[in-house]
This record gives structure tokens, sequence and C-alpha cells, in this order.
């Protein structure tokens, strides 16, 4: 049995295309999704989008329509 080492990553560096190197990046909820949350990283100097990540929900939550 493997036990769980890790709970979840956070990116503190990304690679801008903007401005062609790593910066640091602020991370904001995007979407409320029905298998998670989906974060928008965006660069701190020129606010451009460099990823995105979905942190998906462990629990048996119930999503009242």
């Amino acid at each position: 049995m493997r036990r769980e080492t890790y709970k979840d990553f956070d990116a503190t560096e990304l690679l801008c295309p903007n401005c062609k190197k790593a910066v640091p990046v602020r991370k904001r909820l995007l979407l409320i999704l029905s298998e998670g949350e989906k974060y928008d990283y965006t660069c701190v100097y020129c606010g451009t989008s460099v990823g995105d990540k979905i942190v998906r929900q462990k629990d048996n939550l119930n999503i009242i329509k």
C-alpha cells in the first residue's frame, strides 16, 4: 500500500512568454467546476496568463443546482 507523500503543489515561478524568463506568479481562482476548482497563474510583472491548474475534489461533495 502506497502512502501519499504530498497533498498539493503550487507554482511560485513559471516561464512567461511575454517577459521571456521565469517570473513569480499570482494564483487566482478562475472557475468552480463540478470536478474541482480551476486556478489561473499570471505573471506579476505583465499580467500574462502563464498556466492553469485544476484542484480535484477528493470528498463526495454535492453541488446544488
